[in-house]
């Protein structure tokens, strides 16, 4: 190795600590929970599979009265039903999506403006594969608290087969960008599978309507609240709260992350962007010095081997953090570093050029601009 690839390595390896600091999982250090009343919505398009555990997960919380409301956004395959079938879940058909609209915003919107909260209600939005812990609520009630404006929550990623893998770049370069381990100050996004905020700082910031358009509405609502200077919290999920990302296939999972990559890296700050690209380039050029090492014990040999498992080390620490990313994955990195890369280039593709991405059936046209802390 040159003394020039040494000094991006090992540049790209501390880039990628400072990147993560210290991200706080959730319940951590605070505080009792909220006595508030909590407004539960979901969101749900095709979402019969998905349903029966988030929902029977909110059913059985112990001495916990909930309002849970699910908006079936135009479902094909029996949605409405499965969630009309859990008692006390009530279930709201979204009007036609108007021209303007993500379906996730205004399905959001449309459940925030069926529920008539008092201001000081705690809203709180899930997707339909997040599963809940006992006390998970709780904790989030307790993180609002003591902090006010909005709190978002990255479900513990759970992955079972083999494809689904290639999900760890993606879910640690999204922590990596939005500062969910800063130290201090507010970070820079939030994680859309849950999200908890009173309905006051809510209807304050615009809601789901001030960011109708965007593909990554959770990202553009943070910048909302930031704007506004409120208080961001980003919590890893741990124990408390997990999901199964792309359950579907490969399919699903190139079109997802097709659909989030290039779009989310839109709102990181520039700093973040350029440090997690040198992070990316180290990763490979740590990967691409493996070719001379069975020349022999040389002495760049040595530093070829060590550099790599520098970021082999790097790497299992943030994938443990996120998901069940096996430690295989974080030997043979390269590969989802390669997985990752594919996605990204598909992503801006889709994003940069043809201006639209596909999700759930639906064409979404793409817009956003770069957000700034």
């Amino acid at each position: 190795m040159t003394l020039v690839t040494v000094l991006l390595t090992v540049g790209g390896w501390c880039a990628g600590w400072w990147l993560w600091g210290r991200p706080q999982r959730l319940g951590e250090g605070l505080g009792a929970p909220s006595d508030r009343r909590v407004r539960v919505i979901i969101p749900a398009r095709d979402e019969a599979r998905n349903l029966p555990g988030l929902l029977g997960d909110l059913v059985a919380l112990p001495d916990r009265p909930l309002d849970i409301l699910v908006v079936d956004d135009h479902s094909t395959d029996g949605t409405a039903a499965v969630a009309a079938s859990f008692p006390g879940v009530s279930v709201l058909p979204a009007p036609p999506l108007p021209d303007g609209w993500t379906g996730k915003c205004w399905a959001l919107h449309v459940g925030v403006a069926n529920l008539v909260a008092r201001p000081d209600d705690v809203l709180v939005f899930l997707d339909a594969d997040v599963r809940l812990s006992p006390g998970a609520l709780d904790a989030v009630g307790a993180d609002l608290e003591a902090r006010g404006g909005v709190v978002s929550v990255q479900p513990f990623h759970t992955t079972v087969r083999p494809d689904e893998q290639l999900s760890l770049f993606p879910g640690v370069i999204a922590l990596l960008g939005t500062g969910a381990g800063k130290a201090a100050g507010n970070p820079s996004g939030l994680f859309g599978p849950i999200v908890a905020t009173t309905a006051a700082d809510y209807e304050a910031v615009g809601g789901h309507e001030a960011v109708r358009p965007e593909v990554i509405e959770d990202a553009a609502l943070g910048q909302h609240y930031l704007g506004a200077g409120m208080a961001t919290s980003l919590r890893l999920g741990g124990d408390l709260a997990r999901f199964r990302m792309y359950p579907n296939g490969l399919g699903q999972l190139v079109e997802g992350w097709s659909k989030n990559l290039a779009s989310g890296s839109d709102a990181i700050p520039t700093h973040r962007t350029v440090l997690a690209a040198l992070w990316v380039i180290a990763l490979g050029s740590a990967a691409l010095g493996l070719p001379g090492v069975p020349g022999g014990p040389t002495p760049t040999a040595l530093v070829g081997i060590a550099t790599y498992l520098a970021f082999v080390v790097q790497v299992r620490r943030f994938s443990r953090a996120t998901g069940t990313f096996g430690l295989a994955s974080a030997l043979l990195y390269p590969i989802p570093l390669l997985a990752f890369m594919a996605l990204f280039a598909r992503s801006t593709s889709r994003t940069a050029v043809r201006r639209r991405v596909a999700w759930r059936g639906r064409m979404i046209p793409v817009r956003g601009a770069r957000g700034h802390e």
